[in-house]
């Protein structure tokens, strides 16, 4: 059968990996998700945090992965394009900056095996530990993700240790975060196999500065910085943010005013770590 001609009305979709098309959803109905497959280009957007139900595991589980309303949550097709790139069933996945546990219901879709730890967990399957230093043996994990704090800009938690809490900006430029973020992704070095894959899903940030000036923070280049010292660099994803924000009238003009660009996208880098040399 051939395709339906695009209609007056239809939402076009941007380029990249969507279907040409998204028709409009007529009142009183419920939203159809186009089928989630591996995206072919490094431009990558979905209209939905979440996956569609077809993608969702075996056994009734819920279609909705981790908490769709704990700050800053990962669009779980996100984790999901990672995990069906660089992984096969009952492989590790490791998470150690867990949030609401998207990563673990994104395995347990997929049947993985999955780690999460958090500072702060919000639920039992999320152990406590700090990224910095996690409670497992040196190459252990078969891909590892994670998300963390794009500077203070969100408050996870009151744990003095939060890695949330550290400013990437200011007169010292930050130093105090990137010492923090080095030391993960160290630790994110020391528990992946050699040969497998790392994700790092990260937004830079801009903030006012008072006197009609802003402070922009490039913090994806300074977290990539970080990752070429230990890894092999696979690919630089951008992820485009469907954030309702952005589109606020209020937000516009004053992005308008300042003549300062608000975040259209987040960065996600995919690292190798490097085989074992031959001695």
């Amino acid at each position: 059968m051939a395709p339906r001609p695009r209609q007056p009305g239809d939402t076009p979709a941007p380029r990249g990996n969507r279907p040409k098309f998204v028709p409009n959803t007529p009142k009183g109905t419920t939203f159809r998700k186009p089928a989630l497959e591996l995206f072919t280009s490094t431009l990558w957007e979905y209209p939905s945090q979440h996956y569609m139900p077809d993608h969702a595991g075996a056994g009734g589980r819920p279609t909705v992965q981790g908490d769709p309303n704990y700050p800053g949550a990962t669009p779980s097709w996100v984790i999901w394009q990672l995990i069906q790139r660089y992984t096969k069933p009952g492989e590790r996945v490791l998470d150690p900056m867990c949030g609401s546990g998207t990563t673990l219901d994104v395995c347990a879709d997929l049947a993985r095996e999955a780690k999460g730890f958090d500072i702060n967990p919000t639920r039992p399957d999320i152990e406590p530990a700090d990224a910095r230093k996690l409670p497992l043996p040196d190459a252990c994990c078969d891909l590892v993700f994670v998300d963390p704090p794009y500077s203070t800009h969100i408050n996870y938690s009151d744990q003095p240790g939060c890695i949330g809490k550290l400013d990437a900006g200011g007169r010292d430029g930050g130093r105090a975060y990137y010492q923090a973020m080095g030391a993960v992704i160290a630790e994110i070095d020391r528990v992946l196999r050699p040969g497998r894959h790392a994700g790092l899903y990260v937004s830079d940030s801009r903030r006012e500065a008072g006197e009609g000036r802003t402070e922009f923070m490039p913090i994806g280049f300074e977290l990539f910085s970080l990752l070429r010292e230990r890894f092999e660099p696979v690919d630089i994803v951008a992820v485009v943010r469907r954030n309702t924000k952005l589109h606020e009238r209020g937000r516009i003009s004053r992005a308008r005013e300042t003549n300062a660009l608000d975040r259209g996208f987040n960065y996600l880098f995919i690292m190798r770590k490097p085989p074992r040399r031959a001695r």
